[in-house]
């Protein structure tokens, strides 16, 4: 769309209409040590095209994902997206990406929330699912809240090895409530916090894969929370992997959280991306958000609304459980096209060669002295130490056009000892011969 200017004489009629005599009226406001009171130095005119050549020259200055071996994760992952889901989203019956609030004229985006939600429950062995969240973060703080709401306790123990940055904006989410007690950095997955789980304990709260990429055993955390009648919330930010390991509903899980970023949806800058939140059917009335429900209409026919809806401008503040404004409602379009046409045995098919190319990427890493792979257990990610600094290491391979991983210090501040610490992700996208340039470059740099 291109930027079409109003004339001297519709801004003259515009201003006229709301009163006031000049545009600078409109800014009168805004403090005047505030404003810039002389132009900017840019030059006075140019062409569109010179516009767009110069642009072009500064975006050509970024690197892309594509661009070279690229192995970070950590949340967020280089997976391939159909092209026909770009084409899919742009059609007529999605009237909008927002809230649906007419359902007489949004029963495209009512019935593809419907059908995404049906998707979310299958996938994560659940009984219902919310159309959806803003992300992966904010889902799991929005579960540990809902928690508390059902169990009318507190005490929520939080597993070392949830995301950082999750735990960051759970912790921002409560405030100075106490109650969250977070564990300490685990990098090869083996702390016990269920010695630690009481009858003041609402919930217990494990990622699997984790941050560091290890799967843990859901099934023994289900029993050790419902024994002591606290829930068991199951973080998934890889939600692939859901393609080929148990599903957390099947295994006890009460609440299951995840980041769907990994289907439709592109790395994008991170963001916007989608959260996902799926529960046990008598759970429902804490759930946050919204639920698409299908009915008929005065003729019968088929139809989509809003069945469940519990933000405070719904409904009386007071018993609103969330303020959630809206569902990422096109990256949920995004997400439920690409899972169509991958198909349960697509899903399957795509997370093997995810899990076969990390399998490769660890034992070649494995062979370079100076790293070790902690992990025992994972999907498309694992964790690494090595024998210098990993910010470095990481600079240093950068110089070589490779994107070798997330170094754990930069996000994990928290911790001890974790400077030294590289996670590392491997997808469909990531060839052989990036795994071979990565492995060179390191046993390289290291010796």
């Amino acid at each position: 769309m291109r930027y079409l200017p109003h004339s001297e004489a519709e801004r003259a009629k515009m201003l006229d209409v709301i009163g006031v005599k000049s545009v600078d009226e409109l800014f009168s406001t805004v403090p005047e040590q505030l404003k810039l009171h002389e132009p900017l130095d840019l030059p006075p005119t140019s062409p569109e095209y010179a516009v767009e050549a110069h642009m072009g020259a500064l975006a050509k200055k970024n690197r892309t994902g594509a661009d070279g071996p690229f192995f970070l994760g950590a949340g967020a992952y280089r997976h391939h997206v159909p092209a026909s889901v770009d084409h899919l989203i742009q059609r007529s019956e999605w009237l909008t990406a927002y809230t649906p609030y007419q359902p007489e004229i949004s029963q495209g985006t009512l019935q593809m929330l419907f059908e995404f939600q049906t998707q979310v429950a299958h996938l994560t062995g659940m009984e219902v699912a919310n159309a959806s969240m803003y992300d992966g973060s904010t889902a799991t703080a929005e579960a540990i809240l809902m928690a508390r709401r059902q169990t009318r306790r507190k005490k929520v123990l939080v597993s070392g090895g949830l995301h950082p940055q999750y735990r960051d904006v759970a912790k921002t989410y409560l405030g100075a409530e106490d109650g969250l007690v977070c564990y300490s950095a685990d990098p090869e997955g083996k702390d016990d916090f269920t010695k630690d789980i009481d009858k003041d304990t609402a919930a217990i709260l494990v990622q699997t894969p984790d941050f560091y990429g290890n799967l843990h055993d859901i099934e023994a955390l289900a029993k050790a929370a419902h024994e002591n009648g606290a829930l068991l919330i199951v973080v998934v930010t890889e939600i692939l992997s859901l393609g080929l390991i148990e599903a957390p509903g099947a295994l006890g899980a009460d609440i299951v959280v995840a980041e769907g970023q990994s289907l439709g949806n592109p790395l994008g800058f991170g963001g916007p991306y989608v959260g996902l939140m799926a529960t046990r059917q008598k759970f429902i009335r804490q759930m946050p958000g919204r639920l698409c429900g299908q009915s008929v209409d005065a003729d019968g026919k088929r139809g989509f609304v809003l069945t469940l809806s519990t933000r405070e401008q719904h409904i009386r503040r007071e018993k609103a459980t969330s303020n959630i404004c809206t569902n990422a409602g096109l990256c949920a379009l995004a997400f439920s096209i690409h899972l169509s046409l991958l198909g349960e045995l697509g899903l399957h098919k795509l997370a093997k060669i995810n899990h076969a190319n990390t399998c490769k990427l660890a034992d070649e890493l494995a062979k370079i002295p100076g790293v070790q792979v902690l992990n025992s257990t994972f999907f498309n990610e694992i964790t690494i130490r090595v024998n210098k600094d990993a910010s470095a290491l990481i600079e240093a391979l950068e110089k070589r056009n490779i994107l070798g991983g997330l170094p754990v210090s930069r996000l994990d501040r928290d911790g001890k000892n974790l400077s030294d610490l590289i996670v590392l992700a491997a997808t469909e996208l990531t060839s052989h011969q990036d795994i071979d340039a990565l492995a060179l470059a390191i046993r390289e740099e290291l010796s």
